[in-house]
């Protein structure tokens, strides 16, 4: 990945619906040549996808939580199943199995309290393998990026 490569990622990562005509004067390529670069870049996987970033308050999902989680069984079998049954869960838009005192990390985009109170109840209550819970509800965001620095 050279310096061009980096400049059409950073536009794309700004805004992935500009045409590849715009694309390519930004960076200072032909269309054709910049047209490649991209394909390629896809092809090799450094572009995973191309998605819409929506406003969440504007899409119903004015509430962020965070969650931290602690299991009561351990090993990798467990943690796989618990990261399987939170990924199922619509309103879980970031799972993580993490390192430290924490099992895992939810993050979670809601409607309303009583969404959060099913979710609990499905994730963390029913014969689940977790020991206990912890949840911060987002107050203000300071910083919320899908960019990636290049």
């Amino acid at each position: 990945m050279d310096h061009i490569d980096k400049k059409l990622l950073t536009h794309l990562q700004q805004d992935a619906s500009r045409t590849n005509a715009e694309l390519a004067d930004l960076v200072g390529l032909s269309p054709s040549s910049c047209l490649r670069r991209v394909r390629r870049l896809k092809e090799t996987g450094v572009i995973d996808r191309v998605v819409a970033v929506l406003a969440p308050a504007k899409a119903g999902r004015r509430l962020k939580a965070i969650v931290t989680i602690h299991l009561e069984r351990h090993g990798e079998e467990h943690m796989r199943e618990f990261l399987r049954t939170a990924a199922r869960e619509p309103s879980v838009v970031q799972a993580y199995s993490v390192s430290g005192e924490t099992d895992a990390v939810l993050m979670l985009r809601l409607t309303d309290m009583d969404e959060f109170d099913s979710v609990c109840e499905r994730l963390f209550r029913n014969h689940s393998n977790v020991a206990r819970y912890y949840t911060m509800f987002v107050i203000r965001t300071a910083k919320e990026v899908t960019d990636i620095p290049l």
